[in-house]
């Protein structure tokens, strides 16, 4: 059972539903320690006061903000739990829109919110009727851990599921990193297709959706615990540098695809170029001029 890291309400409207989270994900990354080679002992960072020259406990130790190289405004622990904000005691919801108008890169870590208590059970099964019938998700407002948040509410399950999302702001452009233009030819895209759809399953299961490193780590752990040498891992098959015939490269992954299924690799297989080439047809692709702002304004959902 998950533990609770946070407590407080949805608010919907007039409609307050109380709730507590929990986190809707696990961490299963095998996670190392630092120690001095010489003699295994293990390395630790302690905290030094740069004035005093001296170690300093974790009841020496508050916040602050710099504001220049010789001035600090020192914050405390109470002052940022009694902010003035509506968000500061409850998940405050804002809008509701289709889920595929949210671009995924916004969404990051999940939640999921509990009924807290009897009276909840009501309001929390009608805000979650109410989302899956509208096939809509919502838009809210929160504070954790000191600053205001986007979050993203959906259903799933059953359970309303909380999702972090990032601020307008904190979305890098990708403007600088669009490739140089280039022609494609309709058989490109047509090999492209194929391979997509020869790659096409239903679900996320299987061992090609394992964590691999994880497994090796854990069993070179293993042997070097009983002193014996850690496996010789498979090493994956060796892949050109340097892609010189791009339909020949897609046929190629296709019929491997297709054997990696049991499929017969010989059939239906892609086009070839022609040797008249055709006109290519060019996507009008706008580009989108990012708006370049002097300082950082007030975040706004």
């Amino acid at each position: 059972m998950p533990r609770n890291i946070w407590s407080g309400a949805i608010s919907f409207g007039l409609v307050t539903v109380p709730i507590t989270v929990a986190s809707a994900t696990e961490d299963h990354s095998i996670r190392f320690h630092q120690y001095h080679l010489e003699d295994m002992g293990r390395v630790r960072v302690r905290k030094y006061c740069e004035i005093e020259d001296r170690e300093v406990d974790q009841g020496e130790i508050g916040k602050g903000y710099q504001l220049t190289k010789e001035q600090v405004i020192p914050i405390s622990d109470e002052e940022l739990r009694d902010l003035p904000l509506p968000t500061a005691k409850a998940i405050e919801i804002v809008a509701f829109v289709p889920l595929e108008s949210v671009d995924p890169l916004k969404i990051g870590e999940g939640y999921y919110l509990a009924p807290s208590g009897q009276v909840a059970a009501k309001p929390y099964k009608l805000l979650r009727m109410a989302l899956d019938r509208s096939s809509k998700v919502a838009v809210a407002k929160y504070a954790w851990s000191g600053r205001e948040r986007l979050g993203l509410l959906r259903v799933r399950e059953d359970v309303i599921v909380l999702h972090a999302m990032r601020w307008p702001d904190e979305i890098r452009s990708p403007e600088e990193l669009l490739p140089p233009p280039v022609e494609l030819s309709d058989e490109e895209i047509d090999g492209a297709l194929a391979l997509m759809d020869t790659m096409t399953r239903e679900d996320l299961e299987g061992e090609d959706f394992q964590d691999t490193y994880t497994e090796a780590l854990s069993q070179i752990i293993e042997a070097k615990r009983e002193n014996r040498e850690p496996p010789k891992l498979q090493e994956p098959e060796s892949q050109a540098g340097q892609i010189v015939d791009l339909m020949a490269a897609l046929n190629e992954s296709v019929q491997k695809a297709r054997a990696s299924r049991g499929e017969d690799a010989d059939v239906h297989e892609l086009p070839k170029k022609t040797a008249k080439k055709q006109p290519a047809k060019k996507t009008a692709a706008k580009k989108t001029t990012a708006k370049k702002t002097s300082g950082r304004r007030p975040r706004s959902a």
